[in-house]
């Protein structure tokens, strides 16, 4: 049995946002982080609250894996550079670009430096071609420097709610290989 970490973006997912449709279905098996700082993000906070997740979700010898949107990327991606888990996988989708005009560096000044590096685990990025918080290029080439596999995720924006995907069952097919592939 698969358990997930659900690592949503500044100020969580809401209920029409995929991951909360996942984790509603997936039950017990999920478990969505929950620091103290949504609204206004602390790295390190937010990286406490991705092992704090893990802790409560992780069965000894059963695989995990990080589902995360926008700012949790690089959360997940702070947090697995520190821990290095065994047994994990990532699903990085609409990884925002710290050094691009719209990242939000007012709200998460601590997200602002952040820089990929190679993953310790398998990893899928999946971005919109038409992104507004990080260029399709852009995000290709922080899958280059995760290790990761990239996918686009169409012309949907920034994969959120505002992108109407409902269930997003493009997303949940490309989760599966990302399952699958990981062993």
């Amino acid at each position: 049995m698969v358990a997930y970490v659900v690592i949503p973006g500044i100020d969580g997912s809401d209920e029409a946002h995929w991951q909360s449709r996942w984790q509603q279905e997936w039950g017990g098996a999920a478990v969505r982080i929950a620091p103290g700082s949504w609204a206004a993000p602390e790295l390190a906070d937010w990286v406490a609250a991705v092992q704090a997740a893990y802790e409560a979700v992780g069965v000894a010898g059963e695989p995990v894996v990080l589902v995360a949107h926008s700012l949790g990327c690089w959360a997940a991606a702070c947090w697995l550079e520190a821990v290095r888990p065994a047994g994990v996988a990532a699903f990085l989708v609409a990884p925002p670009d710290p050094r691009g005009p719209a990242f939000p560096r007012a709200a998460a000044p601590s997200f602002a430096a952040r820089a990929a590096r190679a993953l310790p685990c398998p990893a899928l990025v999946v971005a919109g071609e038409d992104d507004p918080y990080c260029d399709a290029g852009v995000s290709a080439g922080f899958a280059r420097e995760w290790g990761a596999r990239w996918e686009s995720g169409g012309t949907h924006g920034h994969l959120n709610s505002a992108s109407g995907l409902g269930e997003w069952p493009a997303g949940r097919a490309l989760l599966a290989t990302l399952v699958a592939d990981a062993g």
